[in-house]
């Protein structure tokens, strides 16, 4: 179903339309949250909610002229900025995560883990914003999972104790987040590419 006759049933009251459209996006807006409100989950709870609300309330406003999630993610931000501002800081003076030093030299650390086709030749700054966009459109717990083995650097067994899973079963996911990863990284810049394992319990990449 596409985006704008979701949006169309969710103007005429369809309740299977509401339901299809939070499990879709809160997820996914979590995250978005939680990676620039300093991990703090009960605070990204409340934004994604607040933002879906927000949303709901502006449906009408919805033209279709970019992607759901998309507009989603603008009126998080703003949420995010709310949330800032309740604390007493700004968005600002908080250098929200795609604006700080330290998340772009993350972003880069992660995008390295990239490997590039022949035929891509993208810029280093457009590489990571592409890296960001993508890890935002990752269920949560794929995008964690990548962000803790590339960009931090930890074993899967840590990784299986955030995850609350066994190392094998943590295994799994991030061989299908990192499958995730490549789909829609390819989507967005038209080519293909892999992701580069790391070695256990290194901080950078190597090849296969």
């Amino acid at each position: 179903m596409s985006e704008r006759m979701l949006v169309k049933r969710m103007l005429v009251q369809d309740e299977l339309a509401f339901e299809e459209f939070f499990e879709s996006h809160f997820s996914r807006l979590f995250r978005f949250a939680l990676t620039r409100l300093d991990g703090d989950a009960d605070a990204a709870e409340e934004v994604a909610q607040a933002t879906l609300c927000t949303a709901v309330a502006r449906l009408a406003t919805y033209r279709g002229e970019s992607a759901l999630f998309t507009w989603l993610c603008t009126i998080c931000r703003h949420e995010i900025g709310d949330e800032y501002r309740r604390r007493g800081r700004t968005s600002t003076s908080a250098s929200l995560r795609e604006e700080s030093e330290e998340c772009r030299a993350a972003l880069e650390s992660l995008a390295a883990a990239v490997e590039e086709g022949p035929e891509a030749r993208l810029d280093q700054k457009e590489i990571t914003r592409l890296v960001q966009v993508t890890l935002d459109n990752l269920p949560w717990t794929y995008a964690s999972a990548l962000e803790w083995k590339y960009i931090h650097g930890l074993p899967v067994k840590e990784i299986a104790g955030k995850l609350q899973l066994g190392q094998k079963a943590a295994e799994s996911l991030l061989g299908r987040a990192r499958a995730a990863f490549r789909d829609g990284f390819s989507t967005l810049t038209g080519v293909s590419w892999r992701m580069r394992p790391l070695r256990e319990g290194s901080g950078g990449t190597e090849t296969q």
